[in-house]
C-alpha cells in the first residue's frame, strides 16, 4: 500500500493494503476474508483509532443519500456521506439536522462511531440523531440495529469506535428546516464569563468561546442564533443585538476563530441570517480546511466543573500559548450513549488546536490532564490525548457492557488494534 496519512498528516497508516469497496456485497468479502480490517472515514482522527496492521476498508465510495421519510421524519444515509453533503440536500427538501460540528467535511459514520460534537446547551452530539444503523460484523454478515426494537444493544453500539463492524449505512432523525444568524462578539472578561457562565453558554442555539489563554479574557464568542422561518428569503440583517454584551464588544467584520487568519472560509457572520447549515458549522463547505499544520486535541467534562476547569487552565497558559493556535469552549448536552463522553451528563467541551509539534505537545498534555484529573475529564476519542489507560477506563461506567458487546460481534478481535487494546482493555504499565 502506498503511504496514506490522515488528514492533518500527522499519522501514517500502518496497514498493508487498503481497499475502496463500492458495495456492501464487497464490503463482506473483506471482512471476512481479513484477520485484522478497520474501517476508514474522511480521515479527521489525530490517532490511530481507525488504523489495523492489515486491511483498511475507506467508505469514500459510500456516498449516497439513499431515503428519506417524512412520515417518521428520517434520512438514511451510505457511511461515508459527509455532513455538508448531507445539509445542502436535507434543506433543499424542506428539513435539518439538530446539530452539526465545526467542519461541515467529516463523514457520518466516523462522526457518530466517536461522539464528535456541535455546540449548544440544548443539542446532544451528533450520534443522538442516529435512529438505526446497518453493519459488517466479522463473520462478514449485515447486523441492522434499531433504536425502538434493540434498546441497550442500540445504545452500546451507535459510539462504536469501530469495534463492533464495519458501518455502512445510518439512519438519522431529522426536523423542518430552519434559520440561523450568527453574530460574533470579541474580547468577553473571564471574569464575566465565571458571573454569568449560565447566561452567556445559553443565549443562543449555539455558543462558542474562543480564547488564546494569553489573557483573562475569551477572544471571540460566536453566537448562533434560531430565527423566523421568513428570515431565509431576507438579504440583511434582522434587528442587530446590543453592540456590548457582558463586556465585550459586537464584531463589526466577519472573523476568523484565529483572528488573525483571513475569515472567507468561515460561516457568515454579522447577524446575516441563512441556512441551518450555512451557519451551524464554523467553516463553509465550499473551502476544504487547510491540511497539515494542526493538531487537535479536546477533553469533555462535566458542567459542573466547567469554572473551574477553566480557572485550572488559565494558570497553565504559559505552557500553553507557545504551542496553540487557539482554544475552544463549548456547551454540549447529555446522551445515553455508552461510550460517549457526554454519557449521562451535560458536558463543557474545551478543546486545543495545537501547532504541529507533537513532541512539544505530548509533554504539554500531561501537564494539561492532571490539571483537569479532578473535573473528571473524558478526551474526545477522535483527538490526541496520554491519559493512561486505567484513568480513561474509570470514565465508562458502561464500559463493562461495552466490552461484552465486542466479543458479542467480534469474538475474535478482527476489528481490535492497538487503540482499542490500549484503552479499552490496557493497563498503565
Amino acid at each position: 500500500m502506498r503511504e496514506e496519512t490522515n488528514w492533518a498528516g500527522n499519522y501514517r497508516y500502518r496497514a498493508i493494503s487498503l481497499h475502496c469497496p463500492e458495495t456492501v456485497a464487497q464490503v463482506q468479502e473483506l471482512v471476512a476474508g481479513s484477520r485484522r480490517v478497520k474501517a476508514l472515514g474522511a480521515r479527521h482522527s489525530f490517532n490511530s483509532i481507525a488504523d489495523t496492521t492489515e486491511t483498511l476498508v475507506s467508505l469514500a465510495r459510500f456516498d449516497r443519500i439513499t431515503a428519506l421519510d417524512a412520515t417518521r421524519r428520517t434520512v438514511t444515509v451510505e457511511a461515508g456521506v459527509r455532513y455538508g453533503q448531507l445539509g445542502q440536500y436535507l434543506h433543499s427538501q424542506g428539513y435539518a439536522l439538530h446539530n452539526l460540528a465545526s467542519l461541515p467535511h467529516i463523514s457520518v459514520a466516523g462522526a457518530c462511531a466517536t461522539a464528535t460534537h456541535g455546540s449548544g446547551d440544548g443539542n446532544g452530539n451528533l450520534a443522538t440523531a442516529v435512529a438505526a444503523l446497518k453493519m459488517v460484523t466479522a463473520a462478514g454478515e449485515v447486523v441492522a440495529l434499531f433504536r425502538e426494537r434493540d434498546g441497550e444493544t442500540f445504545l452500546g453500539a451507535v459510539v462504536g469506535l469501530g469495534g463492533l463492524g464495519i458501518v455502512t449505512e445510518l439512519t438519522l432523525d431529522i426536523a423542518p428546516t430552519f434559520a440561523v444568524r450568527q453574530d460574533v462578539y470579541e474580547n468577553l472578561p473571564l471574569a464575566q464569563l465565571e458571573a454569568h457562565f449560565e447566561e452567556i453558554v445559553s443565549s443562543a442555539y449555539s455558543v462558542s468561546l474562543f480564547t488564546n489563554w494569553r489573557d483573562a479574557k475569551f477572544n471571540q464568542v460566536w453566537r448562533k442564533r434560531r430565527v423566523t422561518d421568513d428570515a431565509l428569503n431576507s438579504d440583511a440583517a434582522s434587528d442587530p443585538p446590543e453592540r456590548e454584551w457582558f463586556g465585550a464588544v459586537r464584531a463589526a467584520r466577519p472573523l476568523h476563530p484565529i483572528g488573525d487568519l483571513p475569515a472567507e472560509n468561515a460561516t457568515p457572520q454579522l447577524g446575516i441570517p441563512g441556512p441551518w447549515h450555512e451557519r451551524l458549522p464554523h467553516f463553509r463547505m465550499e473551502f476544504m480546511p487547510s491540511s497539515g499544520e494542526e493538531l487537535q486535541t479536546e477533553y469533555l467534562l462535566p458542567r459542573r466543573h466547567a469554572l473551574a476547569a477553566l480557572r485550572a487552565l488559565h494558570e497553565l497558559r504559559d505552557h500553553i500559548t507557545p504551542l496553540l493556535q487557539i482554544s475552544e469552549v463549548r456547551t454540549v448536552a447529555g446522551d445515553a450513549l455508552w461510550m460517549s463522553p457526554c454519557y449521562g451528563q451535560a458536558c463543557v467541551a474545551v478543546h486545543f488546536t495545537w501547532k504541529k509539534d507533537w513532541a512539544a505537545v505530548a509533554r504539554l498534555l500531561p501537564k494539561i490532564e492532571t490539571a483537569l484529573a479532578p473535573f473528571e475529564a473524558r478526551p474526545h476519542w477522535g483527538k490526541l490525548f496520554t491519559m493512561p489507560p486505567s484513568q480513561l477506563q474509570s470514565r465508562y461506567e458502561r464500559l463493562p457492557d461495552f466490552q461484552r458487546l465486542l466479543r458479542r460481534y467480534d469474538p475474535q478481535g478482527k476489528f481490535r488494534n492497538e487503540f482499542l487494546d490500549t484503552y479499552l482493555y490496557g493497563s498503565d504499565v
